[in-house]
């Protein structure tokens, strides 16, 4: 596949689901990824990435993944209404912002 990406960031607020016209179930949300450079004030930019997930992929992310987790995406880039978006087709999740965590746990969620 040509059209492939990988991101890992956080996820900016927890996922709910949705149905398309054609009845497909899946979620939106948003990926904060920061750049691996600083800029001239010596800071850190965030690139604000939108990604869906589609069909059980969308059910376990709504599930186990809230606002702030830090998760890894596999997917494709498309353009819907002139607007970028990340197609995916994995999450692996990574680790959790909340402070009652005390181990880094990962998971793959597959298609």
């Amino acid at each position: 596949m040509i059209n492939q990406v990988m991101l890992v960031g956080r996820i900016t607020d927890d996922f709910k689901m949705n149905e398309s016209k054609n009845g497909k179930q899946y979620a939106s949300n948003t990926l904060a990824v920061n750049r691996q450079y600083k800029n001239e004030e010596g800071i850190y930019e965030t690139d604000f990435i939108p990604f869906n997930v589609y069909g059980t992929i969308a059910n376990t992310a709504c599930e186990y993944c809230r606002k702030g987790d830090v998760i890894g995406l596999k997917g494709s880039l498309n353009v819907y209404d002139n607007k970028l978006t990340l197609n995916t087709e994995r999450i692996t999740f990574i680790s959790s912002k909340s402070k009652k965590d005390d181990k880094t746990e990962e998971k793959d969620i597959k298609m």
